[in-house]
């Protein structure tokens, strides 16, 4: 959790979790970064093998076409 803005609370947060295509064991680290590295995205977890992923993020900070944008640049198809 920040210290410093607090989230990672739920407070106001939003958690999605959704499959997506496209992972590879050379790709996932790369797209994980590039979500952490979004304003507001605390927590990404990817499971390569079925493509079941989950971003935690404070819909205040970033958007959820941002989201899609940043796993879109990796040629990551995500069915919400």
């Amino acid at each position: 959790m920040c210290k410093e803005c607090g989230c990672g609370e739920m407070n106001g947060n939003a958690r999605l979790h959704f499959t997506a295509k496209g992972y590879t064991e050379t790709n996932v680290k790369e797209v994980e970064k590039s979500l952490l590295g979004l304003p507001g995205v605390f927590h990404v977890h990817i499971h390569v093998h079925d493509g079941e992923t989950t971003v935690e993020y404070s819909p205040a900070k970033t958007k959820l076409m941002d989201i899609l944008g940043a796993l879109g640049k990796h040629d990551i198809e995500a069915s919400l």
